[in-house]
Formats: C-alpha cells, structure tokens, sequence
C-alpha cells in the first residue's frame, strides 16, 4: 500500500507541474499538432502529399508531418491500430477489413487521394502494342494477395475474358511477392515476364534497361478509391481540427500540381525521391496528369465505394460488402470542398 500511495503522490505532483497545455506538452502529453503519418509506399502517385510537404504548405497549418513508410497496407493499419500512426496513407480495402472484424475504435477514411489504379504494367521485352492478350501463358507479380494492387489487377484481367490459373491458355497471377519487393522478384526470376510497379520505380526500371512500361492499370481500370487518409474514428472526433488542417495542406498540394507546369511540379516533388533525375519526376507527373489520378476534392462517394466492393468481392476476400458509411466519413472533405 505505501508503495502505491508514493506512486499516487508522485503521479499527483507531476499532474500539478503540467498544470497548463504548453507545460503538458513538455511533460510528455502529446502534441497532435505532429503528425505521425505512414504511408503504403513511396510513390510519386501521392504527389499532392509530397508537394504539400516540401512547398510548406502542412508549415503554413500549424502542422509537422513525420513521414514513415509502412511498405504495405497491412502494416500501416497495424500501425493505426497499435498507436504508432496518427493517420495512414493506404489502400481503403484495410478499412474494410477491420469494419468487418468489428474494431471498436474503427478505423474510417476521412479522405481520398488516388482515384484509380496507379501501377504499370511492366514487362521484360519492349512491347510497342502490348494487349492483356499478351498475358496469356505468362506469368505476372500482382501484388500481396488481399492487397488493392493485386485484386485490382484480377479484376481487370476476369472481366476482360480471361481467366487467371497456371495453364496455356490462362494467366498466371502471382501475389505470393511482398509489395514492396516485387521489383527485385521480378528482376531476379527468369520465369516472370511481367509485374506491376508504381513510379518511380516503373521508370527507374526502365533507365536500367531491364524492363519497359507497356501499360497503365490506371487508364484500364476505371474510378476505384485506390489510396485514402484514414484515422480512428475516436481521432476525427476529438481532433477534426488537426484533420482538416491535414487536408487543406494536401488540397493545396493538389491545387500546385493541376495550375504549375510540369517542371514546377517535377522540382516540388524531387526533395522527396533522393537518387531521381527532375526527368524521372517529369515522366511520372505527365503519366498520372494523364489518368486523372488524384482526387480533386478528397470526397469518396459512395458509388465509388461500391466499385470497391465489387473489386474485393470478386477478389473472394470478403463475403458482403460493407457499408459505405460504416467506413467512411467526409464531413471534413465536404467542408473543404465548400470552401473552394
């Protein structure tokens, strides 16, 4: 009993020194003004992060954004749910999955970035007239199984008339390979002709000589919330503030890219991407200008929701789909929005 009635005293005497919010700052309480973020991948697809990032705009806030990277989806949820992580960059497929385990403190998208699938085809031989045609009888690394890129892909490729197995006629779709590792698989495997990759590393790819860009899943597949923000639920509620000052960075990152040229845009985004020319930068903002791939409002609808859900149901990773409501909320998006 002594022993805890010192520790109570202890615990009362440095409640009384961090008596005010700054000094309960310096005592160890949070300051939500720092964002920790995780983010899927590094990829010049989330160029209105990056561009908000180095320009200022976060600064221009209030906010610091600690940026990690979480080398999958799955690991940034778990980054989310395990409290290492304010708010994550990843694919919403996470959201329903943790919707439909029942998570208590659910994570919900408050905002997307990405409308569309922003991997390339990329394939071992230069194929000026590439057609998914010339997946049949080959083999190609998809992605992690369960994760968007992979599903995606299978989407597109059964509702095109193909079917995905290991036989002559059927196309053989690996997802066994880490995302994050799919390049070095690739490379390494003679047997694989083809891959999936994300910029830069698609057109790092091809600077080495060792493959060639043949395709954009973003021109085949459609509107498809590809990558959202998303936070717990108990975070949007008792810090909307620190969230929509988030998105109005991000929204301002936006707004750069679509009124600067390429080049403005290219020189924003370089801090982000040690070890890349301006021209790697200029190729891939001229290549995801050209799909429409970012969200101009950070709105998911509920229709491209649905789109989701048909992906992931056809995918076999969930039996009924969930509620579009049920993961997502864009009161602060629509709030922005009006803004504008």
């Amino acid at each position: 009993m002594k022993t805890w009635k010192k520790i109570s005293l202890m615990c009362l005497a440095l409640l009384m020194i961090c008596s005010t919010s700054v000094l309960a700052v310096a005592c160890g309480g949070k300051d939500y003004s720092k964002i920790e973020l995780n983010e899927v991948t590094h990829s010049i697809f989330y160029a209105p992060l990056y561009v908000a990032i180095n320009n200022g705009y976060f600064e221009d806030e209030g906010l610091t954004v600690s940026l990690t990277n979480g080398g999958g989806s799955d690991t940034s949820m778990s980054a989310l749910l395990t409290g290492s992580a304010d708010i994550i960059l990843a694919g919403p497929e996470t959201v329903v999955y943790t919707d439909q385990e029942g998570a208590g403190d659910k994570p919900m998208v408050f905002g997307q970035l990405t409308t569309c699938d922003g991997s390339f085809i990329v394939s071992k031989e230069d194929e000026q007239d590439f057609t998914l045609n010339d997946l049949v009888g080959e083999t190609i690394i998809g992605g992690r199984n369960g994760g968007l890129p992979a599903m995606t892909l299978q989407y597109i490729i059964e509702n095109s008339g193909y079917t995905i197995g290991t036989g002559e006629d059927e196309i053989n779709l690996r997802t066994d390979v880490a995302f994050n590792l799919t390049a070095n698989v690739w490379e390494a495997d003679e047997t694989v002709k083809y891959c999936t990759l994300f910029e830069p590393t698609a057109t790092n790819v091809e600077n080495q000589g060792i493959g060639y860009v043949v395709a954009s899943l973003g021109e085949i597949s459609g509107s498809i919330p590809y990558t959202c923000f998303v936070a717990k639920e108990s975070y949007l509620e008792d810090h909307s503030d620190i969230a929509e000052k988030f998105l109005r960075a991000v929204q301002k990152g936006y707004d750069f890219i679509t009124t600067s040229d390429v080049t403005a845009v290219a020189e924003a985004l370089l801090p982000s991407f040690d070890g890349n020319t301006l021209q790697d930068m200029e190729i891939a903002v001229v290549q995801y200008k050209a799909i429409n791939a970012w969200s101009s409002d950070n709105i998911l609808t509920e229709e491209s929701f649905n789109n989701l859900m048909a992906v992931m149901l056809n995918a076999g990773v969930i039996t009924q789909a969930s509620n579009w409501e049920d993961c997502v909320d864009n009161s602060i998006a629509e709030k922005l929005a009006e803004e504008n």
